[in-house]
């Protein structure tokens, strides 16, 4: 009888609330968990055992040949030619969707009519489809598209847009911020909703202008955002795959050969799975390093980050 009581009231002692507030925390927390090793550090680890393999899946083998693909990935030509595509793209992508985010979030933030029809005109575009949106995009940017006939209406000769080394990363370019300028349009508009209108009152009073204003008070108080916005914005120009693949196939050459298509016609194309391994092991120490570098830089120019 004592023995019966003393078991009960260990089992009394060792569930305890806390131990039992604990466990249905680890429970809603597991699907998640689960989630990240199955779906990223598992992946992970294997993209970094097979880039050290020579993996052939049409051949049947698999063989360990150390840091060779490692080595032909410092020699390879073509992997600076698409390094230096990825660099363009991501630059141009970067520049041109804050700015233009940013343009327009200041002017949809007035207090004018239609405000809102605007609002959700330019973030229509995000929720789209984006093989949809790439293959509409593809048509109008024919010789015979409704781009050049536009063009035309106004006597203009349009180019080959897709077709042309000057044109079709600048076309590229342009596809993705159409279709992604309204997320960042929404981010920075929450923002600007949320700076307090005593402080433009009062820089009104003390004689700031307009530019003035923007420059002193909603840059600094909206920089969280615009970090915010910038990693993801840098981050996504990284790995920007379908536009390319529907709108260019890499081309004309090489122009539009972004670092992330590479991979795909090396490992893809080409089967050499081992070699692709070993650029994305690249690709995801180029992302992981530009992150840390403006989670780093915040400091200097967010505010309340210093």
């Amino acid at each position: 009888m004592r023995e019966d009581q003393a078991v009960a009231g260990a089992q009394v002692t060792f569930w305890t609330y806390r131990r039992r507030d604990n466990l249905v925390g680890y429970l809603f927390v597991a699907p998640a968990l689960l989630g990240s090793l199955a779906f990223v550090l598992i992946p992970l680890v294997l993209v970094g055992w097979y880039s050290l393999n020579e993996w052939n899946v049409l051949g049947g083998t698999f063989e360990f040949i150390g840091a060779e693909n490692y080595q032909q990935l410092l020699n390879d030509e073509k992997l600076r030619s698409a390094l230096v595509a990825t660099a363009w793209f991501a630059v141009g992508l970067v520049v041109l969707n804050l700015s233009l985010a940013l343009l327009l979030a200041v002017l949809l933030n007035q207090k004018l009519r239609g405000t809102t029809l605007f609002r959700t005109l330019f973030f229509s575009p995000v929720l789209v489809s984006l093989v949809a949106w790439t293959l509409v995009w593809q048509l109008m940017l024919q010789p015979e598209g409704s781009v050049n006939g536009l063009l035309g209406f106004f006597g203009i000769d349009g180019p080959n847009w897709l077709r042309g080394e000057s044109t079709a990363m600048i076309s590229v370019i342009v596809v993705q911020v159409i279709k992604n300028v309204g997320l960042n349009m929404v981010l920075f508009l929450a923002a600007l909703q949320g700076v307090p209108a005593p402080l433009y009152e009062a820089a009104k009073i003390d004689g700031a202008g307009a530019w003035t204003r923007f420059r002193r008070i909603t840059i600094p108080l909206i920089s969280p955002t615009i970090l915010l916005t910038s990693i993801i914005t840098i981050v996504g120009s990284l790995q920007v795959f379908a536009q390319i693949a529907v709108l260019t196939q890499g081309g004309p050459g090489t122009s539009t050969t972004v670092l992330i298509y590479y991979l795909y016609q090396q490992a893809f194309q080409f089967h050499h799975f081992g070699y692709g391994a070993t650029i994305s092991v690249l690709l995801f120490v180029i992302v992981a390093a530009l992150t840390l570098v403006q989670w780093r830089m915040r400091r200097k120019w967010v505010l309340h980050e210093s």
